[in-house]
């Protein structure tokens, strides 16, 4: 199989391919700390304020990279590729000396999830290797492939899920469990409580078990589809093959470490909540709740999984929460495509965007009018900040995800949160290195 750095032999069957890579990670030494140079995902930074903590953590913070703060889109991404370049002169980030996969261990909140982090072979989607479960935005994939190709690098792993066999002896996992019984690379705690511990393995043998575990599975997309898609974009763009051909992923076998997936929520920059109340009109049950912000999350739980009736949202950014549900079925029938499969019809993301957005609100899906935000308290201060609106959702389960990507059927853009997500900056790609 050919792979970056020295791959594994002996490859079969058209499933996922893991290559070893040289990392590029920090030296403990020229930073203040590992918890203090790392960042969330870029999609999960809370910016401005998030933004602003990350840069004085530390001079060296990853978020320096990951979204460079400059005049222009172009000088943003120029400056980051000069940053990674004198870090690296500076030797304040230093490759390791030869290819490894590596096991990279969160823990935190009841929750232990252990994965590999490698090079992962692009493959088309019509391969059924690779299962998306989202929409994209092409704007989005347009910023961060102009960051890679200046970086020329992969700054943060994506995260994928795949079903093991659930044998903790056998295969990928049968090495994890032994690696983790020696000494790790690093060891470090971040602010929001989780611990971080990252092993390499190098030896032949090892990624050739792997290998042959995973070349005849295939991964969802659980966190990452927008820089998914930018990989296949770059690949795309090569003339030759090359590094370009893989990209940084960590791979969850969610047989032995089950994802936790949360809901994404909207913020609608400029309709009040009295606006969006009012346009709602009696299509949707509404319900005003003078509560904390724990018990009306609770209520929508129970609207949308506990016995209720259907669809459910939490509307927030006036003081309150109503909770809005129970669509007319009419309503539902006019908006929402009848050419998809009943669960993707049923989404609680489908119903807001095809029928509430497009048709109720008239809100177009553009960053000007909707923000897409993780943390359920920021979502409503900002929208009480501001005066515009919170759209409060509930998670999707992850049998349901998976479901719809089987079938190639995509669900409306950031309709999910899987996590724990990876930190950004444990571990980075430079393809100039394979």
């Amino acid at each position: 199989m050919s792979t970056p750095g020295h791959g594994p032999t002996g490859a079969t069957g058209q499933g996922l391919h893991l290559a070893p890579f040289r990392g590029l990670r920090y030296v403990p030494e020229r930073v203040g700390s590992l918890a203090a140079v790392t960042s969330p995902p870029y999609d999960v930074v809370v910016r401005p304020d998030g933004l602003r903590h990350l840069e004085t953590a530390d001079p060296h913070n990853i978020v320096r990279l990951i979204l460079p703060q400059a005049a222009t889109a172009a000088d943003r991404h120029r400056q980051a590729a000069r940053t990674l370049r004198r870090w690296q002169d500076e030797n304040v980030l230093a490759a390791d000396p030869v290819p490894a996969l590596y096991v990279y261990e969160q823990r935190g909140e009841g929750i232990l999830q252990r994965g590999l982090i490698g090079a992962l072979r692009l493959t088309p989607r019509e391969e059924g290797v690779v299962l998306p479960h989202e929409d994209v935005m092409p704007h989005i994939i347009e910023d961060r492939a102009a960051l890679m190709r200046d970086t020329s690098a992969n700054l943060e792993p994506l995260l994928f899920s795949y079903r093991g066999d659930g044998n903790g002896t056998e295969g990928a996992a049968g090495v994890i469990e032994r690696v983790i019984r020696t000494e790790p690379l690093l060891s470090t705690t971040t602010d929001d409580g989780y611990a971080h511990r990252l092993w390499s393995i190098t030896a032949q043998d090892d990624l050739d078990r792997i290998d042959r575990d995973l070349s005849h599975r295939h991964a969802l997309i659980a966190d990452g589809h927008h820089r998914w898609a930018t990989y296949l974009r770059l690949r795309a763009e090569q003339p030759a093959p090359g590094p370009w051909d893989f990209g940084l992923v960590l791979l969850v076998d969610t047989a032995r470490y089950p994802l936790r997936v949360r809901a994404i929520h909207r913020l609608l920059h400029r309709l009040p909540v009295a606006e969006a109340l009012a346009a709602v009109g009696g299509t949707f049950r509404v319900r005003t709740l003078d509560v904390p912000l724990q018990d009306a999350l609770d209520a929508l739980a129970q609207a949308v999984g506990g016995g209720g009736h259907g669809n459910a949202f939490l509307l927030a950014g006036d003081g309150r929460f109503h909770l809005v549900d129970r669509p007319d079925a009419e309503l539902l029938a006019r908006t929402i495509p009848a050419d998809r499969p009943r669960a993707w019809r049923e989404l609680d993301a489908t119903v807001l965007h095809s029928t509430l957005l497009e048709h109720v609100w008239h809100v177009p899906d553009d960053p000007e009018h909707i923000g897409y935000i993780h943390e359920t308290a920021a979502a409503v201060e900002q929208a009480e900040r501001h005066g515009g609106t919170a759209v409060l959702m509930h998670p999707v389960h992850e049998d349901v995800v998976r479901e719809l990507a089987e079938q190639g059927v995509t669900m409306p853009r950031k309709s999910t949160s899987f996590g724990p997500k990876p930190a950004t900056g444990l571990v980075l790609r430079s393809l100039a290195l394979d």
